[in-house]
């Protein structure tokens, strides 16, 4: 009687390659996941969006959706005369004339141009001015600007690419001026003599004596 199956030195002799797999394919796991466990650099700024600048319009609409931007010369238009204004006034176009403001802001874009003296509070200059430019509180000169004139101002700003073509004097802020003023004032209105409570002293070497002899005197 035929009985089928297996010798049992096959039997052994699989059993010892079934383990033998077995610790290869553990080793194999253990190996992928020391590997997946190490950290994994990357490039620098790899995956990282760059923030956005702001351009020129954005700011624009932003100034005059908050209602800062009282006055606007556009691209491609020239106006000449006086301009007064309060707040803040933006030129992308070609202004000419005279440009003043007691406690407003200009801004000259970087298509803009000014052939104007300037006075105002606060400049920022992207474009070109031919022209002085006083500045009450601060002047900023951007990379693209081109100024041919005096600057008086406290506070300058001059980034890296501006030109710059005259002479500048570093004023002092207008309420700190007035401030020593006053205290200049009021310490020489101290320091005056007061003579209004002083009674006046008789003036006697006007009485005359009318003697008519020498002799009158020594009786």
């Amino acid at each position: 009687m035929l009985r089928m199956g297996k010798n049992t030195k096959e039997t052994e002799s699989e059993q010892t390659a079934d383990s033998q797999t077995t610790q290869f394919n553990t080793s194999r796991y253990n190996t992928s996941s020391y590997q997946s466990s190490e950290p994994q650099y990357r490039p620098q700024g790899e995956g990282v969006s760059p923030s956005r600048a702001v351009t020129e319009s954005e700011s624009l609409a932003r100034d005059i959706k908050e209602g800062l931007l009282s006055g606007f010369v556009g691209n491609g238009t020239s106006l000449t005369g006086e301009a007064n204004f309060k707040g803040m006034l933006r030129v992308d176009g070609h202004l000419s004339g005279q440009v003043k403001s007691e406690g407003g802001t200009l801004i000259v874009g970087n298509n803009g141009q000014v052939d104007a003296d300037i006075e105002v509070a606060v400049a920022t200059i992207h474009g070109t001015v031919n022209g002085d430019i006083t500045a009450s509180q601060r002047l900023d000169l951007g990379r693209a600007a081109k100024v041919n004139g005096n600057i008086q101002t406290p506070s300058l700003v001059i980034e890296q690419g501006a030109v710059f073509e005259g002479s500048c004097k570093m004023i002092q802020l207008k309420a700190a001026a007035e401030k020593q003023r006053d205290e200049i004032a009021r310490g020489a209105s101290a320091g005056a003599l007061d003579t209004s409570s002083m009674e006046p002293i008789a003036d006697t070497a006007s009485e005359s004596s009318n003697y008519s002899d020498v002799s009158e005197v020594a009786s």
